[in-house]
């Protein structure tokens, strides 16, 4: 199972980014995806995730401004980032629970920076 996340950039205070985490291979029954982040020098943190049915879970910081999605005819997910703030600054990573197991993308830098 490989997940493969795009997406990387560098934008302004108040801009959008889109993330995309397509995945292949096979995952038996998927509980959950999601997208976690890692700021320098901080934990990892979850951003948001949505479940198989499609409820979604956001952390505090980013309702509103984040939102989760997925496509599962083509095996991905997505993150859409609006109103962006420097503090969003992270690599952020995907993932995908299913199995009873947890897989990850291999992160992807996003820098809010004027």
């Amino acid at each position: 199972v490989q997940l493969r996340a795009s997406g990387r950039g560098l934008v302004q205070p108040g801009g959008s980014l889109r993330l995309s985490c397509a995945y292949s291979g096979s995952i038996f029954r998927i509980n959950a995806m999601g997208w976690y982040r890692q700021a320098p020098g901080k934990e990892r943190e979850l951003v948001a995730a949505i479940t198989s049915g499609g409820s979604t879970n956001y952390r505090d910081s980013v309702k509103g401004r984040f939102t989760i999605s997925r496509d599962d005819a083509k095996n991905t997910v997505y993150l859409q980032m609006n109103s962006l703030k420097p503090e969003d600054t992270a690599v952020y990573y995907c993932t995908v629970l299913g199995g009873g197991k947890n897989y990850w993308g291999q992160g992807t830098q996003v820098t809010v920076s004027s």
